[in-house]
């Protein structure tokens, strides 16, 4: 019984890297101690993975929402332009009104953008569009920008029906 416990005790020592790292030959009751320790070394490492994991897990469901938005945001888009709906607005509006949406847009841009290094580069543009491109946000530039190609264009008689028709499907 002395030897099987005895061995024990040297099974357990070897486990623990405390016990390990130590010259000496430790007690038994050095050993139950570091032997404790280490087991709440583990499992508070064993929780603060958990509590990655979790993290993790909300973050890749938010992702799987913004792909979805992302998806259906293109299924609307492609469903639009099968319908012909934006054959009936020329193109050179559709620039002014880009123009016009990107001149708004750039300014913010340009002052949130760092492009040190790649991984710096996503993260800004990651950034920037949470905060900058939100669709309550975009809708008010592109009202603006097609107040202003309204405005500031020639229009003849019959473009304006045109842009009147996209500024109401905007609102």
């Amino acid at each position: 019984r002395r030897v099987a416990e005895q061995q024990g005790y040297a099974q357990l020592a070897d486990l623990v890297p405390s016990c390990r790292s130590t010259g000496a030959k430790l007690s038994r009751a050095a050993v139950l101690q570091r032997t404790i320790d280490y087991i709440i070394h583990l499992q508070s490492q064993a929780d603060k993975h958990q509590d990655q994991l979790e993290q993790l897990e909300r973050e890749v469901q938010a992702l799987r929402i913004m792909r979805d938005n992302y998806a259906q945001i293109a299924q609307t888009s492609q469903d639009r332009e099968d319908s012909g709906a934006d054959s009936q607005v020329p193109d050179d509006v559709k620039f002014q009104v880009f123009q016009g949406i990107a001149d708004q847009l750039f300014p913010s841009f340009n002052s949130s953008i760092s492009v040190t290094n790649f991984d710096t580069l996503s993260s800004c543009i990651i950034n920037w569009l949470e905060e900058y491109c939100k669709p309550q946000l975009l809708r008010g530039i592109v009202v603006g920008s097609l107040a202003r190609v309204n405005t500031l264009s020639a229009v003849g008689p019959s473009e304006q029906p045109n842009r009147d028709k996209m500024a109401a499907q905007l609102q």
